[in-house]
């Protein structure tokens, strides 16, 4: 039976983790001593140490708690009033920091630490007592000038303005406006109704709320929900913005809880913003069927209900916030969805309002969890076309088809559901032929959509082709054909890229991708409507022929990277959907040549691959691509907020990316164009598939080119991140490769950097890969621990107990393979240099060492040589006893040797100094003939 752990002994190892820096492996031990120990004084230890431990991982008020729980046992424990006193200081409370700080220096006056703290926080809390005294006085210089009507200097009130919001991002400001009956004021300027004065009080409001709940929650009461509403419905686009930032800044403070609140002020208020976030949410689902809010601000609320509403990630449990906003707002979202333009009574929508409707009804529906909860979700849907389908005549029937398409974009399956409901096909099929162009706009492109699903693609292909030809020849409008062309374009793109699947006849799907082309050139076309020939284009370049053609066209690629750029946002998953065609950046794995044999004899289908799809055709299309400008298109996609920038979208952006920098004489120009910048974000946040290809683009970018002209300022520490996630064990060898050898490149840099990759928890992974049977992967693992051990924290970790880091490192210099020799070698040569503890434990780690250093000096390699004599020379260096092993063996023969080569300098010059240090230690005499 195991022999139990004693709280003394945890306690020994909590402080052995803290002096090897894994600091929260220190404060578990810490606390699994405190649930063992009873006696006071043991507990007080404790308490001091956990304190130490949340300094170090910046938890400042659980360090005020535990520092305070030792003080209580003994009010002279210095060390537990110095930490309270570092903590006190980080949460803001200068003068408790002080009044600890003056104990320490009564009870230890000579004591030059606590005398330096205490004066270094005496002047920052003179500077802060000077900056509020004159803050008091600028806060209410400022409002006496906004709030004055007779000022009529624009210049002074912008400035005024400014220096409101500027003052409000600063902590101490934002308590002192706040403290200063500075939200009444602000109410004040937002009911002026003079937009720049709204801005001024949105933007200070934002300061105020940031990171803060209960000044978000007084805020609210004094504001209220309703104002707050009308505020975002405004008809002035920057207004309504500013509100939507405000209230998503709102949402995420009653979210998420304290940041900077003060613990002292925070305890004093029981905080409960589940009632204030519905509240909000309430108002928001009113805004959007409101007749008298704006299309900016219908959009602005769907935009943040796709933001707040459903969880961020499925390991959250709790749904219960999308269950309330169906039951409470789904009608209303529907309201948005199914608008006709231009219908008498409809809703002010934008050319994004339809789709932001249906992204956020994917998402809800996505973050239901049961059966129960998706059928709700359904009879719902169903609920809401019934109603205006039957007994509202054609305008009705309209309303219900366009809810179906609106559906049909979203959640695909509840579209489905609402399209078998009797006559609603019909009643599409019927309206396609209508002479009303409004009336066959709604019901083509109804049509259009129920094209694209599994389901309804087979019956469409029965009864709607005939339909879509005989609209296409005949109609007089291009608004009409354009849509019908893209019916046909879905229709006739079944095959995939299925070379040998046609839906068409020969030179069909060319003729229809051509005018596509045509239209998509033909500026004097609204763009809502252009915008239907990049849907086009999407489904038939799966053709390669069409590629090839589409590539050569240069001004249909500018036209197709324009519209991209333009307001209209929701052409954005067409675009890349085109381009990961042109790419060839979709996923395809190559046929088991056995599984192809067996087909073959069951006579099954095989896919073809189009001649034109291969790797040279592939190559040059991107180089055309890169030459028309596609990476500062898809660098402005990326920046765009909107809704239609989906993580399926980001997805099919990541694989265009990284299809991109293929190649690595085009990555220069992707990064000159903004496709690193682009990259970041990509990497962070989408699907795991987008994410993945993401980083592996930035891991192929920072290999080739120089990491600090690519990734500039703070930029390059965001990209150690994604590179770390190329590292997990999911990931495929080549990413695994890609990961190390950026990495490798970073760890080089600096020592920042070192320090970022550490706090990522890469330095476990990369250990994990110089055991890799791969020897590609297994080399690239050992040179980035190399760059990584110019850092202190990778050297502790070769000498710590139990570990074969330091013995792999020599068995690695004795390889055959010589790039991993001369990886692990150099990587014991910058260890013995920099942390000399490390030359006294080499030869305990294998009996083999002699014999390997010996072969690294006697290698026709020069670097092996160079790399060899460092590690001897730095082991002579360190202590006596290793010296003596080493001159006892045939090493100092060699060294004699080695010392007199003139061809090789370096080496020589080491041979000499460890000969000179054995002769220092008196182990050899010195030669009077050598130089």
């Amino acid at each position: 039976m195991e022999e139990a752990v004693t709280a003394g002994q945890l306690r020994e190892r909590g402080n052995a983790l803290f002096q090897a820096g894994d600091h929260a492996a220190a404060l578990a031990a810490y606390t699994q001593a405190l649930s063992l120990c009873d006696a006071e004084p043991e507990r007080a230890v404790l308490h001091r140490n956990r304190a130490a431990c949340y300094l170090k991982l910046e938890d400042y008020a659980k360090a005020e708690a535990d520092a305070s729980k030792a003080i209580e046992a003994d009010g002279r424990d210095m060390k537990a009033l110095f930490r309270r006193s570092q903590a006190l200081q980080k949460l803001g409370r200068l003068d408790q920091a002080v009044s600890d700080l003056q104990r320490c220096v009564s009870l230890e006056p000579k004591n030059k630490a606590f005398q330096e703290a205490l004066r270094a926080l005496g002047s920052s809390m003179h500077e802060k007592m000077k900056t509020m005294s004159c803050t008091d006085s600028k806060v209410e210089q400022m409002f006496q000038i906004l709030l004055d009507p007779e000022e009529k200097d624009v210049d002074k009130k912008q400035k005024a303005a400014q220096n409101l919001i500027v003052l409000a991002r600063e902590e101490a400001g934002a308590e002192k406006i706040f403290q200063s009956d500075g939200v009444r004021l602000l109410t004040q300027l937002l009911d002026t109704a003079k937009a720049d004065l709204m801005l001024a009080a949105l933007r200070t409001l934002v300061g105020l709320c940031s990171g803060h709940r209960s000044r978000t929650m007084a805020i609210l009461v004094e504001l209220g929900a309703p104002r707050l509403s009308a505020v975002l419905g405004v008809e002035h686009e920057q207004v309504s913005l500013a509100a939507c930032n405000l209230l998503h800044v709102m949402f995420d403070s009653l979210k998420e809880g304290l940041q900077k609140d003060f613990r002292g002020k925070e305890d004093a208020v029981v905080l409960d913003s589940s009632k204030d976030l519905k509240l909000l949410i309430k108002h928001l689902l009113e805004l959007l069927a409101l007749e008298g809010a704006s299309a900016h601000g219908r959009d602005n609320a769907l935009n943040l209900l796709i933001k707040v509403v459903p969880r961020k990630s499925p390991k959250e449990t709790n749904n219960t916030l999308s269950l309330w906003v169906i039951d409470q707002g789904l009608k209303k979202i529907l309201e948005v969805g199914s608008t006709v333009c231009g219908a008498p009574g409809s809703l002010p929508v934008t050319e994004n309002s339809r789709m932001s409707a249906s992204v956020l009804l994917s998402k809800l529906y996505d973050d239901l969890k049961c059966d129960a909860e998706r059928e709700n979700f359904h009879h719902l849907c169903e609920d809401y076309v019934r109603s205006w389908f039957e007994g509202h005549e054609l305008a009705g029937k309209l309303r219900a088809i366009q809810t179906v398409s609106c559906l049909l974009q979203g959640p695909s399956d509840a579209g489905n559901r609402v399209l078998e409901l009797e006559g609603i096909m019909d009643s599409v099929l019927s309206l396609c032929a209508s002479v009303c162009e409004a009336h066959q706009l709604v019901a083509v492109e109804a049509l259009i959509h129920a094209a694209d699903k599994a389901k309804r693609a087979s019956f469409i292909t029965a009864n709607g082709v005939s339909l879509l030809k005989e609209i296409y020849k005949h109609s007089e409008r291009d608004s009409i054909r354009i849509r019908a062309l893209v019916g046909l374009c879905k229709l006739g793109s079944a095959g995939g890229t299925d070379f040998s699947m046609k839906q068409f006849a020969e030179g069909s799907t060319m003729k229809l991708a051509k005018q596509c082309r045509k239209w998509l050139c033909n500026e004097t076309i609204d763009a809502g409507t252009r915008r239907w020939a990049v849907e086009g284009l999407a489904y038939l370049t799966f053709d390669a022929d069409v590629k090839e053609e589409f590539v050569e066209d240069k001004a249909a690629m500018q036209a197709m990277f324009h519209l991209a750029k333009s307001e209209d946002r929701s052409v954005l998953y067409a675009v890349a959907s085109t381009l990961v065609n042109c790419t060839n950046s979709y996923d395809h794995e190559e046929p088991d040549p056995q599984m192809l044999e067996l087909a073959k004899y069951a006579k099954q289908h095989i896919p073809e691959q189009h001649p034109k799809d291969k790797p040279d055709f592939v190559k040059r299309r991107v180089r055309k691509l890169l030459t028309a400008g596609v990476v500062s298109a898809l660098s402005c996609m990326v920046k765009s907020e909107n809704p239609a920038l989906t993580n399926s979208c980001r997805e099919l952006i990541s694989r265009v990316f990284l299809a991109l920098v293929e190649e690595a004489e085009d990555r220069g120009g992707v990064v000159a164009q903004g496709g690193g910048k682009a990259l970041i974000p990509l990497s962070l946040e989408g699907t795991e598939v987008g994410q993945t290809k993401a980083a592996q683009a930035l891991a192929k970018i920072t290999i080739t080119s120089n990491p600090e002209m690519a990734f500039p300022g703070e930029r390059i520490y965001e990209v150690v991140r994604p590179l770390v996630s190329l590292l997990h064990l999911q990931r495929t060898g080549l990413e695994n490769f890609e990961g190390l050898m950026a990495l490798t490149n970073l760890a080089g840099i600096s020592e920042r950097l070192r320090q970022k990759i550490l706090k990522e928890k890469a330095v476990p992974m990369i250990e994990g890969y110089m055991f890799e049977e791969h020897e590609l992967i297994r080399l690239a693992a050992t040179e980035c621990m190399c760059n990584m051990a110019m850092s202190k924290e990778v050297q502790e970790l070769f000498l710590a107990e139990g570990s074969d880091r330091l013995k792999l490192m020599v068995l690695y210099s004795g390889e055959e393979d010589e790039k991993l020799r001369r990886a692990a070698s150099g990587t014991l040569a910058m260890l013995t240099a920099l942390h000399p503890p490390i030359c006294k434990r080499i030869p305990q780690v294998t009996v083999h060492w002699l014999e390997i250093l010996q072969a690294l000096l006697l290698s026709p390699s020069m670097e092996l040589q160079h790399r060899g004599a460092v590690v001897v020379m730095n082991m002579m260096a360190a202590e006596r006893e290793v010296a003596e092993q080493l001159i006892a063996s045939e090493m100092l023969e060699i060294l004699s040797v080695l010392a007199k080569d003139k061809d090789k300098p370096r080496v020589a010059q080491a041979a000499k100094e460890s000969l000179a240090q054995a002769v220092a230690y008196g182990l050899i005499k010195p030669n009077p003939g050598q130089e």
